[in-house]
């Protein structure tokens, strides 16, 4: 075995069939791991989502966002039979180690460049356990080693009034700005509420802002949200909601779905995130609190998020 940073990476294999990925990020949920991975391809990473669901029984769910992958998880080892196009490339071993998620993924031909090369020479990664070098018809092999982070889910809603702003913007403005200050922004969901409302100042939506956050730092990031918003909100009724980890309760789903249908109060609202555990945050106001938490339901089914009950 031989451990090596991204920088050492760089330096001794500068081969021309060597294509780095951007970032990885890994968020850990009990026995879960979030596992997002920024490809050097676009469509071309389609492969890997298929792949490794089908190789691997690690592997929880996985799927393709633009140049992303997007596995979940299970903590533990398992073993591989690898085939050539078949079961081409998969995960090992998915362990959790104080404040690192290790990692470890197998390849033949391409896909073995892929689990230690490619990957170890991206942003966010510490170092690479490398046990066998892939590339032509080999076998490659390694653990990619990440600092372990926090996913935090926060609804945002009620910041325009009739006469000017926009909720889905503001709140993807506060989230780049929260990036700014080292916070990774990881995507921006737009949740459809009930289109009949009498209270809504035009399409009614609810916005979540989704984020991998270092140990420690979950406080300051919904402290600073809080800050941003209420210098810029436009309304007397924003307000926000937080869900730490990346596991939708059932209660909390079902409150989405209904909100998406019918109309819901504060109370409503109130009662379930008192049941499922979320905090709720009045940044200028109540009303806010029921469209927040809605967008918090849905922020992992994004064609439900965005479809409209008549």
């Amino acid at each position: 075995m031989e451990i090596l940073t991204p920088n050492d990476l760089k330096t001794k294999f500068k081969d021309p069939w060597v294509a780095p990925y951007k970032k990885i990020v890994t968020m850990v949920d009990d026995d879960q791991v979030e596992l997002v991975e920024y490809h050097p391809c676009i469509a071309g990473s389609e492969w890997m989502v298929y792949q490794y669901k089908r190789t691997s029984d690690l592997v929880i769910d996985s799927k393709r966002d633009g140049d992303r992958h997007i596995y979940q998880l299970k903590v533990g080892k398992t073993a591989m039979e690898l085939k050539p196009s078949f079961s081409a490339a998969g995960i090992e071993e998915v362990s959790v180690e104080g404040d690192e998620v290790r990692v470890v993924h197998a390849g033949l031909a391409g896909a073995g460049v892929g689990a230690a090369m490619c990957r170890g020479m991206a942003e966010g990664v510490k170092r690479v356990e490398l046990y066998e070098i892939g590339g032509g018809s080999k076998v490659g092999r390694a653990a990619v080693v990440t600092p372990k982070l926090q996913k935090v889910i926060i609804g945002v809603d009620d910041t325009d009034t009739k006469e000017k702003g926009a909720t889905w913007t503001l709140a993807n403005n506060v989230g780049n700005e929260l990036a700014g200050m080292g916070f990774e922004y990881l995507d921006h969901v737009t949740c459809q509420l009930y289109p009949h409302n009498p209270n809504k100042t035009q399409n009614c939506v609810a916005i979540a802002l989704v984020f991998a956050v270092e140990p420690g730092r979950r406080d300051e990031l919904v402290e600073k949200t809080c800050m941003l918003l209420k210098k810029d909100t436009l309304s007397e009724k924003t307000a926000i909601a937080v869900l730490d980890g990346f596991k939708v309760p059932k209660k909390l789903r079902t409150y989405a779905e209904d909100t998406k249908k019918s109309m819901m109060t504060v109370d409503d609202a109130e009662k379930i995130a008192k049941e499922v555990g979320v905090q709720l945050v009045q940044v200028t106001g109540t009303p806010g609190e029921i469209g927040a938490l809605a967008a918090l339901g849905l922020y992992n089914d994004l064609k439900e998020a965005v479809k409209v009950y008549y």
